[in-house]
């Protein structure tokens, strides 16, 4: 399969060692650990190898040599993405810092009283978004809408240390019913998180030219997106040296009401400009492209 499974790898004692580390050594020795990690996955995994390699060498042009290099410094960052990750959920927010980059756009969507549809992507670390979002608005209700196929006892861990969280899961069922709490969150004023970038065998998509050549997106988020009636967000948390990060939020331009495609061509467009300012927090490890099939 060319798709992602719904499957992030990693065990149970690898996130245990990490959390260890954090703890009693602090993020940055964390870090250092990451050195060896990022190396395991460079060379034992290369089928994953193949997939960002072409991602930097054909759709970013970077030079064969330094694609080569650059998939393990993508390999690394996405390891700090997820210490970050855990260290932030566990209580140590102020140990990070941040810039926002749109924080005008999430005020006015909130303040109209409709809710709001924000759509991102696995780039950076938008699952620590709420952590930083607060600052907004501290009663800041935020719903993922997702496909739960995550490994249990890894995400029960990560349940167990972190702090309380007010971001709630829809998760998406074969008889739509999911809609119906989409729609009950958005007349409560909540914002409904996408992510807009895999899909699964099997499910609807729609296609548009990405980064130079035609890729396949999945359709659900954008037919929502064009139907609802409600602000479109496009939102990001990108990591920056040391502990730092830049958070984006763009509202979908020239989009078209009952017209997925206007929703996505606005998300292809932004989502470009992203990646090709984070070239290395590109974090779909799989063809995106369909380049082998």
């Amino acid at each position: 399969m060319s798709q992602w499974d719904g499957k992030s790898k990693g065990t149970l004692l690898g996130y245990k060692i990490f959390v260890f580390l954090i703890e009693k050594l602090g993020i940055r020795t964390a870090y250092c650990l990451l050195i060896f990690v990022a190396f395991y996955y460079f060379v034992f995994y290369p089928r994953n190898f193949r997939d960002i390699f072409y991602y930097l060498h054909q759709r970013q042009k970077f030079s064969k040599i330094s694609s080569f290099f650059k998939v393990y410094q993508t390999y690394f960052v996405f390891g700090q993405t997820i210490i970050d990750k855990v260290a932030i959920s566990a209580g140590l927010r102020n140990r990070f810092t941040y810039d926002f980059d749109g924080i005008d756009v999430l005020q006015e969507t909130l303040a109209n009283g409709k809710g709001g549809i924000l759509i991102s992507a696995h780039v950076g670390n938008f699952e620590i978004a709420e952590k930083f979002l607060a600052d907004i608005n501290k009663d800041l209700k935020i719903n993922l809408v997702t496909v739960d196929r995550e490994v249990s006892v890894i995400k029960n861990y990560l349940e167990e240390i972190s702090e309380k969280t007010n971001i709630k899961l829809i998760h998406i069922q074969e008889d739509l019913s999911h809609i119906f709490r989409i729609n009950e969150a958005l007349s409560e004023n909540e914002l409904i998180c996408f992510t807009g970038d895999r899909y699964f065998e099997g499910s609807k998509t729609l296609s548009i030219d990405f980064l130079g050549k035609e890729a396949v997106f999945p359709a659900g988020p954008f037919h929502l997106a064009s139907r609802l009636g409600v602000p479109v967000i496009f939102v990001y948390v990108m990591k920056e040296k040391n502990l730092h990060y830049h958070l984006y939020a763009r509202r979908a331009e020239d989009v078209k009401h009952r017209d997925p495609q206007t929703v996505l061509e606005a998300y292809a467009k932004s989502l470009a400009q992203i990646v090709s300012r984070y070239p290395l927090q590109w974090f779909n490890f799989f063809d995106f492209w369909k380049n082998y099939s």
